[in-house]
């Protein structure tokens, strides 16, 4: 069965949406909602640290990297800041994504072929930092042989097209854009593995289309977030507004005691 690591970014876009300035004082803490994600099952915790700290902050690393009781993956741009503070935190697995500065979230796979030499460079440095490396790329032979030539341990395809055509088609598995789509990410991890790598899955992945992908042979990782978080504000919704009802029925028990009170102080 693969493990589940659980990307927790969408907790930190909530908390920058009103804390952005104090981040380190907001809500909700990536930190709590990572050690209930543990105690849910997850096998680990993925963050994406962007170059425009859009969600997540260096002090989200650092501080996961410390409370984390699973593998804890750091997704990241194959830059020369990135790599120093992946050196420096030293997560247990590192992996490398394209980004763009105006994409709500990754777009499409990292061209490794296209970018060989640099990140045979930046692969070598993070090794030494003793991290697992991987990269996210879509299901091409040219992208995963070089991969492989690059020296990643790891390939994370990027699922997204394959759940473009599951909404398309409403999770008709007859239909030939879902068929050729899933089938490309089957091949792909047979190819992953053939290399030598570990064959790993993400992007887009939620409650109806993440059973097929789930159950490709050889398959060590999925990695989910938007699906989970969005999940768990549905299932946890009742609970929150049920709790701040009876904190504002406990202090309207005794509203003049409380005036009264406040009013005496400052006489």
């Amino acid at each position: 069965m693969p493990h589940l690591s659980v990307n927790i970014d969408h907790v930190a876009t909530i908390r920058q949406a009103r804390y952005k300035l104090a981040a380190e004082y907001g809500e909700p803490d990536v930190v709590r909602i990572a050690n209930e994600a543990e105690f849910g099952g997850a096998d680990g915790i993925t963050v994406h640290l962007r170059e425009d700290r859009r969600h997540i902050i260096d002090r989200d690393v650092r501080m996961l990297r410390a409370t984390a009781r699973v593998k804890f993956n750091l997704e990241m741009a194959a830059t020369d800041e990135m790599v120093d503070i992946a050196a420096k935190v030293k997560p247990h697995s590192a992996m490398l994504v394209p980004e763009g500065r105006n994409e709500v979230t990754t777009e499409g796979g990292l061209d490794v072929s296209g970018r060989l030499s640099n990140l045979k460079d930046i692969v070598a440095k993070l090794k030494e930092a003793d991290c697992i490396v991987s990269a996210f790329i879509d299901p091409d032979e040219r992208q995963i042989a070089a991969a492989a030539e690059a020296g990643f341990h790891v390939c994370e395809i990027h699922t997204g097209a394959y759940a473009a055509k599951f909404i398309l088609c409403g999770g008709d598995t007859l239909d030939a854009g879902l068929a050729g789509e899933y089938e490309k990410v089957k091949a792909a991890g047979v190819l992953i593995r053939a290399a030598g790598m570990r064959f790993n899955a993400g992007h887009a992945l939620n409650y109806q289309n993440v059973s097929a992908i789930g159950a490709l042979p050889g398959l060590s990782e999925l990695h989910i977030g938007h699906a989970i978080v969005s999940r768990a504000i549905h299932v946890g919704m009742c609970g929150a507004v049920r709790e701040m009802k009876r904190i504002i029925e406990l202090a309207g028990l005794q509203p003049q005691a409380r005036i009264i009170q406040i009013t005496e102080v400052h006489s």
